[in-house]
């Protein structure tokens, strides 16, 4: 991992080195129709020294990113814990509309005003929690209609497997397995699913294991491992490939590559908003980053490691196609493995709409970041969440931080 001042830490614990009713309208009054036989005076001229106000056109709506900037110097949240759970370790919103938590040790839980239920799935006799595995990924085709489970089996490997829902009831005559990966090493296993704006699943797997990447995966084409992979899990058994991969033609490439260079993604989700990609990747011993792609790039793209940890020279020299991260903070034993978050998009904290927000798992403090024209701004919000190995985001946009000592947290207005 990072040595022996940092085994202890990361092997112990770490999963992630490895988240009103309708009220009737009242019906509009009836129009009057205008009485034909008067005729309307003209409007006078403006005198010649005012310039009129121009009339606002479609391309004067002011965008998305200029609505939603947080103002994070004002912003005052709490975490209020809404249920206990045995080590949760992921979460998605689900088709009831409620949090689905998935506890490391392999069940799947439904969160609803009553607390978390019992479970709907439960993968306990077919998973470890040994170093860094377990159930570690939740997600949600975009129609609702299947469950996707990401988790390493008994022999440590990393499996994808789905179902097909009836109701709030995954169907275990219809589980089948879309992605599996040899994993040789019990820790930087990955795990993080998310279905993108396109419609496909991709999969964040870390390096393998190991110190430094002993086996050369991050810039290794050949090899699943330290990639964001890019799959149709509905298009083929197990799976098929979208044609537009940008290594599909490439001999010596893997085809379900979307990017590369990623230590261990732990957690990597997409602005529900604009679409944007945010990977944060934790690091070696000295820098922990956060990677954000805009919507519709990122095709390809490389993201350094084992040549660079963050923007710090690895066991090389910086790659030409190097993508670097827009944040990153040093690796200390007070923040050792970063937990990455959802760009805020509720309702219920105006001013932090539009922030990342990410944790560490060594710190557990709630932070935010503000990105915009190449300036960064960070902030503390005050709160600290223990153990936090990841966030979830609600179907309604409002965020939950999961401690793997079992708090469910939702981030609330203080």
């Amino acid at each position: 991992m990072r040595g022996p001042r940092r085994l202890a830490l990361l092997v112990v614990a770490v999963l992630a080195l490895v988240g009103c009713e309708a009220v009737d309208e009242p019906e509009p009054p009836e129009a009057t129709p205008p009485d034909t036989d008067e005729v309307a005076e003209p409007e006078p001229d403006p005198p010649d020294d005012v310039t009129p106000e121009p009339t606002p056109t479609p391309d004067d709506e002011p965008t998305p990113d200029e609505v939603d900037r947080p103002n994070l110097d004002a912003v005052d949240v709490a975490l209020t814990e809404v249920a206990r759970a045995e080590a949760p370790a992921a979460g998605a919103a689900g088709p009831d509309g409620n949090l689905w938590v998935a506890e490391r040790g392999g069940r799947v839980r439904i969160l609803d005003e009553d607390g978390l239920g019992e479970p709907v799935v439960d993968l306990s006799a077919e998973t470890t929690t040994d170093v860094e595995r377990g159930l570690l990924g939740i997600a949600f085709s975009p129609d609702l209609d299947h469950l996707y489970l990401s988790y390493t089996n008994l022999d440590g490997d990393t499996r994808v497997d789905t179902w097909a829902l009836d109701g709030q009831r995954p169907d275990d005559a219809t589980r089948r397995t879309v992605f599996a990966q040899e994993q040789p090493f019990g820790n930087h296993n990955g795990g993080d699913i998310a279905f993108g704006p396109d419609g496909l699943l991709y999969i964040g797997l870390g390096d393998g294991g190991g110190a430094g990447d002993p086996l050369d995966a991050g810039q290794d084409l050949g090899t699943h491992l330290a990639k964001l992979l890019r799959i149709d899990p509905q298009a083929g058994d197990p799976h098929g490939i979208p044609d537009d991969n940008p290594f599909v033609d490439e001999p010596d490439a893997l085809d379900a590559i979307w990017a590369y260079g990623l230590r261990n993604p732990w957690r990597f989700t997409f602005d529900a908003e604009t679409g944007d990609l945010w990977i944060a990747d934790v690091g070696q011993a000295d820098r922990e980053e956060v990677n954000v792609v805009p919507a519709g790039e990122g095709a390809g793209a490389n993201f350094g490691w084992n040549l660079m940890e963050g923007t710090l020279p690895f066991a090389g020299d910086e790659p030409d196609d190097h993508w670097p991260p827009v944040f990153e903070y040093d690796t200390t034993a007070q923040r050792c493995a970063i937990t990455g978050g959802y760009v805020y998009r509720g309702e219920a904290i105006p001013d932090l709409r539009g922030a990342y927000l990410f944790s560490d798992y060594c710190e557990g403090v709630v932070r935010a970041l503000d990105v915009r024209d190449g300036e960064v701004q960070e902030a503390d919000l005050g709160v600290d969440g223990g153990q936090i190995v990841s966030f979830a985001q609600a179907a309604d946009g409002e965020l939950y931080a999961l401690d793997l000592g079992g708090g469910v947290f939702r981030l609330t207005p203080a």
